[in-house]
Order: structure tokens, then C-alpha cells, then sequence
């Protein structure tokens, strides 16, 4: 973790980066804004700390050069007590939060964890839009969850790693959309080729996955390259691996460890480069106690192990899956946004999901089309939840469209996390996870009232 403090006092100065030291971040003290600017750059992974008044540049204007730079670089200003023109300011320049003189560690560090926090996170995510340009078919990892926020680390971190992973999740969980992340992250140039290995038939598996060479069967006229080698450069999706015969188990089990297959029918190996990504919806350890499973196949494939959460594990993010998925259908169909209240969406999210992410997604759709929703048999009962939310059309549209939905749903998040703070915005911010600023912006959008005089 890295941090650029600019304080002109030098006591000042010494005792704030000493605070930032201990708490593990390595700081580059400056005592002007000119000799700060030399080391700002668009991909500084850290946060800048700076107080207004300063020789030369003041901090106001090294805030206008960071966000000229990089708007999404967090920047703390430090004020005088009692200079609330100048934090105003600060704020609506763009920093990140503001402290007054003279102000405790405790408070520093908190404003300067959090704003570190979001830098990772703005980074994570250039990072992977960077490596999904080179896939724009990739589907997107939907949510914020703690769930979802570590499998996009995961993905960040082992995506360009060449092991073979091996995905358990349910079905409907998102096992292949985690698979292509993967495959987006890691580089790779080649195919992403996925196999369903409980839908091929046991007497063409191997050619398949394989590949023959003329005449190394009857009806094979000629060579044809099988599923791991069109996958060479790339990676290959083993999908519902515990269901490949015993046999195939075997020979798979080779081409992982010598990365050399034989086509049937052939003499020679081809050399093969493809990462191997499986996955499965049953316990392959178990199975492997069972003798249904080769045991040291298991342990070649599962190098690095991703357990997917199912959707109730993580309800938090169903409102977001919901308004991308309706969105989605709503495009794809020709169909006008449908229409929720927050008794509904908090019905949903009650619910089960047995199918998991796949199961909503078809409930997003028949909900577009106006068919009645089916949930869940472990749903909230059917009086909360709308038999058939009309579509809205005309001048309607507007009152209730997507994004209304989407205001109406965060304006009673703030008003809750507002009153269980008892009014105290600083204390709600704390639990939103939002800077203050970004909650005073929203206070005053939606008119919600603190209760305080």
C-alpha cells in the first residue's frame, strides 16, 4: 500500500507519515505540491493526503491536476478547523473526504483505508475491462456482494496464472461464466472451447475430445482435430466432469501431465498448450472415495479450487442481477421495463433460488413478458409477490422506469441506514460504505430530511 503525503509543516509531517508507516503503507512525504507532481501518475495504486494551505500550489489546485490526471484517484484534503468554505470546495473539486486540524490517527486512517479500498477495487476492474476487451462476448461476474468481490480478486489473480482450475458450484451458479473470466484474464490468444461432458456419448467421446486421423475407424474419412487441440493457445472447459467415463479418465489424466495428446488412429503426440478449466456440480473427492472418480485426476485438476456461491448465499446482489437480466429481455424481446416496489424485490430476495442465477434470469424474462412469475417453492407466499406485473407504456414509462426503480430502491436503503444512525450522516456513510460526500449528494437528490436541527 503506498500513500503521497504534502504537508508544509514539518512536525506535522513527520508524525503523519508515521502513522501511515504503521499501519503498513509506504510513504513518499512531500512539503509542496511542485514536488509532489513528479510522482503522481494515472496508475498510482495508493492515496494522496494533502493539506490546503500550502507554499506555492495550493492543495486545491494539486486536486485539480490529480483529477485532471485520473478522476478516480483518491484524494484526502486536510483543512484548518473551522474552514468549511474550503472543505465545500475540496468536495465539490472532486477529493475524496476531508479532515479538519487538528485530527486524530484513528481518523485519518480510516478515511485513508477506505479511500485505498476503492483505488484496489478501480484498479481490479480496469485491469479485467482491460484483459474482457480482448473477449467482448465474456459475460460480466454481476454483484458486490463479499462473495463476488472475492472471486473478481480471484480472477484477477490467478487469471494469468497457467494452472488448471477446477469450479464447484450447483447448477445455475455460473460455472462457464466463470470459466470465460478466467480465460479473458489469462491472456491467451487461442479458443475458449467448452465441452458438456454429460451430454456426449461415451462412443464418440474420445474422438471429441481428441481427434482421429483417417481411417482409424469406420466412417472416419479423415483427420479431424479433436476439442483439446482446437483449444491449443487457449483453454478448454471440461463442464460436468464427473461425468467422463473411467476409461477417458485415464488418458485425460496423461495429456494433463505430459501436455502430449494422441489422435486416434495416430503414432505421434501433438504438443498441446491450453490451460484446463473443469467443473462440476458434485463432490469429485467423494466420488473418488466411491471409486467413481479417478482420485489423482482430481488432484492434477484441482491445482487451484473456485467454490461458487449459490444466489441465496448471497441475496445482496439479486437486485442488481434482477435489473440486468430484465434489462437484457426487455431489449431482446421489444418489450417495455416492468414494474416492482420494494415489497416485491424484498419477496425475492427472501426466496431460494434452487436454480440459482440461471433460475432468475428465467424469472427476469417471464416477468418482462408479463407471465406470472413462478418462484421458488420455499418463496414468501404469493400475496407478496404480483401475479403479473403489468408492463408500463406511454407516459408512464418514465415514472417507473428502470433507473426510477433502481432510485426509488436506493432512496430507502439511505432513508433506513439513516435512521438506524439516528441521524448521524457521517455514521450512515460509515455503513453504506460511501464517502460522505457521495451520501450528502444523495440526501439532497432525494430530499431526505436528517431529522436534525
Amino acid at each position: 500500500m503506498q500513500a503521497i503525503l504534502i504537508e508544509d509543516e514539518a512536525a506535522l509531517r513527520l508524525a503523519t507519515a508515521q502513522t501511515l508507516e504503521l499501519d503498513g503503507y509506504t510513504v513518499q512525504a512531500c512539503a509542496s505540491a511542485e514536488e509532489a507532481l513528479p510522482l503522481l501518475r494515472a496508475d498510482f495504486p495508493g492515496v494522496v493526503v494533502t493539506d490546503v494551505r500550502l507554499p506555492g500550489r495550493s492543495g486545491l489546485e494539486l486536486l485539480a491536476h490529480v483529477a485532471a490526471l485520473d478522476a478516480e484517484l483518491p484524494v484526502i484534503v486536510v483543512t484548518g478547523h473551522g474552514d468549511v468554505t474550503m472543505a465545500v470546495a475540496a468536495m465539490r473539486s472532486g477529493a475524496y473526504d476531508f479532515i479538519e486540524k487538528p485530527f486524530a490517527s484513528g481518523r485519518l486512517m480510516d478515511a485513508v483505508r477506505r479511500a485505498q479500498e476503492r483505488r484496489t477495487l478501480v484498479l481490479e476492474n480496469r485491469e479485467l475491462r482491460a484483459a474482457r476487451a480482448l473477449h467482448p462476448d465474456t459475460p460480466d461476474l454481476i454483484g458486490r456482494s463479499p462473495a463476488i468481490e472475492q472471486l473478481k480478486v480471484l480472477v484477477r489473480n490467478v487469471g494469468p496464472a497457467g494452472v488448471d482450475i477446477l469450479i464447484n458450484g450447483q447448477t445455475g451458479t455460473g460455472k462457464e461464466v466463470m470459466a470465460r473470466l478466467l480465460h479473458a484474464a489469462s491472456g491467451r490468444k487461442g479458443n475458449f472451447v467448452a465441452i458438456n461432458c454429460g451430454a456426449l456419448p461415451e462412443s464418440v467421446f474420445e474422438s471429441e475430445i481428441f481427434g482421429h486421423e483417417a481411417g482409424a475407424f469406420t466412417g472416419a474419412q479423415k483427420r479431424r482435430i479433436g476439442k483439446l487441440e482446437y483449444a491449443n493457445g487457449g483453454t478448454v472447459f471440461l463442464d460436468e466432469i464427473e461425468s467422463m467415463p473411467m476409461a477417458l479418465q485415464v488418458k485425460l489424466l496423461r495429456v494433463l501431465q505430459e501436455r502430449r495428446l494422441e489422435r486416434l488412429g495416430a503414432n505421434e503426440g501433438v504438443t498441446l498448450d491450453c490451460r484446463v478449466v473443469a467443473a462440476s456440480k458434485a463432490d469429485l473427492l467423494q466420488l473418488s472415495a466411491q471409486g467413481l472418480f479417478r482420485e489423482d485426476l482430481y488432484y492434477r485438476i484441482g491445482v487451484v479450487t473456485i467454490d461458487l456461491p449459490r444466489l441465496r448465499e448471497r441475496r445482496e446482489d439479486i437486485p442488481l442481477l434482477l435489473a440486468h437480466f430484465v434489462q437484457e429481455a426487455a431489449l431482446r424481446y421489444q418489450r417495455p421495463l416492468p414494474q416492482w416496489s420494494a415489497q416485491d424485490m424484498a419477496a425475492w430476495q427472501a426466496a431460494d433460488w434452487p436454480g440459482n442465477v440461471r433460475e432468475l434470469r428465467n424469472f427476469a424474462e417471464r416477468l418482462t413478458l408479463g407471465l406470472a412469475p413462478v418462484l421458488a417453492p420455499s418463496a414468501p407466499t404469493s400475496a407478496s409477490i404480483p401475479a403479473s406485473p403489468a408492463p408500463v407504456s406511454g407516459a408512464a414509462a418514465d415514472a417507473s422506469s428502470l433507473p426510477q426503480q433502481v432510485d426509488n430502491f436506493e432512496r430507502d436503503l439511505i432513508a433506513q441506514a439513516l435512521s438506524a444512525a439516528d441521524g448521524n450522516v457521517a455514521l450512515a456513510a460509515d455503513n453504506l460504505s460511501v464517502p460522505r460526500k457521495t451520501l450528502y449528494d444523495k440526501l439532497k437528490k432525494y430530499q431526505i430530511s436528517t431529522g436534525k436541527k
